[in-house]
């Protein structure tokens, strides 16, 4: 059983050589209505793992550890740590956490959403259709949802340019490199892994909508953003205009990012019978009332918005809502070159994200799918005409991708370079996740996840025919060493061998 947060404080002092942490005796105030956490601190102690041997990744990292005793390496937490501690001050590298506060009002549904609603209320007038089939619109309503008050004074330009109380800072997407957001796989210490090897900018994991609005703490981890990530965005998935407005109004008020992306390329069912994400493909009206909702609520961040080609193979439909999504004001417009049927497999058109973006310009458009090489983001670049290129599935199974592109090189990594970006990733999420059996094995996880991609490298020195294809199946091969050997089974067996 978990013990109960009350017992140990977070740990503001460095650890003690004694007993390796701070207990504190506090009272917990839940023990009288049946608290379901544990409060014995030694039973803990005592079904513990043995602790791993070598130093604690975290307090080398961040100065303290907040694990405690409960570390897997709480045997290095020593004295000999305090003058690190008091020379290296941890400062806070993470962002976008809710607070107790907000999450209180979330549960209670007692968040001020009014600014929100009020657009939401506007657009939805706007484009709310009348009864009769004449297209007429009825005496006495206002037509487009606009006022019918008259005006009296000197004539304006209101009706045609629409005053805005803000200006919002303009960000220059083109030619960057463009981590997509990876459902489960583009975790925070995997986005940090892409940072370091040149990746410009990062989206965080398809959050649902309607469960940031509920104060849902593992959607809301999605949107944590370390300090390294300089253009950060979060994406969005929902089919109905006030829930995206009301959770673009709360991330406006409670986050720090940059741009906020909606996707309408989610194929999985249950996201696609809701009508959200590539299920907005075939209701262009709704997903452009839902960029205007989501554009003027926002004060500072952008609004992108991310595509497949259509839903069926063969009908393509993405060209049909750009002139839409551009005149409501979006920033980017992503391209997959998928359609939702297709979901994975065949090879991206990249011939109709050539088409798109000749219709969107002058909005920048990105272009998505089977870049895994310098020569596949030099090729589909140059011949599309788009501004950027998003990268995917390259990406998971080279992350160094980015230094190819960036340094237009090719790099023959070894398997000992590849065994330090494992490491690299194995301390970034200890420091996110915890460095405890729980933060262990949710570590340990991911990078099994990961690992299920990475595996599907193969070397450039064995390769006989460059560069390599991602939708070619890698045959078994033996590395030029005992360890890439190991980094190239299919077997999970032999990934946890991998040291």
């Amino acid at each position: 059983m978990k013990l109960c947060p009350y017992v140990i404080t977070p740990f503001p002092e460095p650890c003690s050589n004694e007993n390796n942490s701070t207990l504190v005796s506090r009272a917990c105030p839940f023990v009288e209505n049946g608290c379901r956490y544990s409060h014995d601190v030694e039973a803990a102690l005592a079904s513990k793992r043995p602790d791993i041997s070598g130093d604690c990744p975290v307090l080398a990292s961040l100065g303290r550890c907040v694990a405690g005793p409960f570390c897997r390496w709480a045997s290095s937490h020593s004295m000999l740590d305090v003058s690190a501690v008091a020379t290296n001050e941890a400062t806070e590298s993470y962002h976008n956490s809710l607070t107790p506060e907000v999450r209180t009002l979330l549960y209670r549904r007692q968040y001020d959403f009014k600014r929100a609603d009020a657009i939401t209320r506007k657009y939805s007038i706007a484009n709310k259709p009348h009864d009769n089939h004449s297209g007429a619109v009825p005496n006495g309503e206002p037509a487009d949802g606009l006022d019918l008050v008259p005006r009296i004074g000197m004539i304006t330009d209101e009706d045609l340019i629409k005053p805005r109380p803000r200006e919002k800072k303009q960000i220059d997407f083109v030619n960057k490199l463009y981590l997509a957001p990876l459902t489960t796989v583009g975790n925070l210490p995997f986005r940090r892994v892409c940072k370091r090897f040149g990746a410009e900018i990062t989206c965080g994991e398809m959050a649902l909508a309607t469960q940031l609005l509920q104060g849902r703490q593992s959607e809301w981890a999605l949107l944590r953003r370390h300090e390294s990530e300089d253009l950060f965005g979060v994406q969005l998935c929902g089919g109905h205009i006030d829930t995206m407005t009301r959770a673009a109004q709360l991330i406006d008020e409670q986050c720090e990012v940059d741009f906020i992306d909606v996707n309408c390329g989610c194929p999985i069912d249950m996201i696609w019978r809701k009508g959200a994400g590539s299920g907005l493909l075939q209701h262009g009206s709704r997903l452009e009332s839902i960029v205007r909702g989501m554009d003027s609520v926002l004060t500072t961040a952008q609004v992108t918005v991310k595509l497949r080609s259509g839903i069926r193979e063969g009908k393509n439909t993405a060209h049909q809502l750009i002139p839409g999504l551009r005149q409501a004001g979006v920033s980017l417009i992503t391209v997959h070159g998928r359609s939702r049927e297709q979901r994975y497999t065949k090879l991206a058109d990249w011939d109709y994200v050539r088409q798109c973006a000749e219709i969107a310009r002058p909005t920048p458009v990105f272009g998505n799918g089977d870049i895994l090489s310098l020569e596949d983001y030099m090729t589909h670049k140059e011949c599309s005409g788009v501004s950027g290129v998003m990268i995917a599935r390259g990406a998971l199974i080279k992350p160094w991708l980015f230094t190819e592109i960036r340094d237009c090189r090719t790099w023959d990594i070894s398997a000992n370079e590849r065994l330090d970006i494992l490491r690299d990733f194995s301390n970034y999420g200890l420091e996110l996740w915890g460095s405890d059996t729980r933060g262990v094995e949710t570590t340990r996880r991911f990078m099994l996840e990961w690992l299920s991609f990475l595996y599907r490298y193969i070397p450039y020195g064995i390769l006989e025919r460059v560069p390599q294809r991602i939708n070619e199946r890698p045959p078994a091969y033996f590395g030029r060493n005992d360890l890439e050997t190991l980094m190239a089974s299919e077997n999970c067996a032999d990934w946890i061998r991998i040291r």
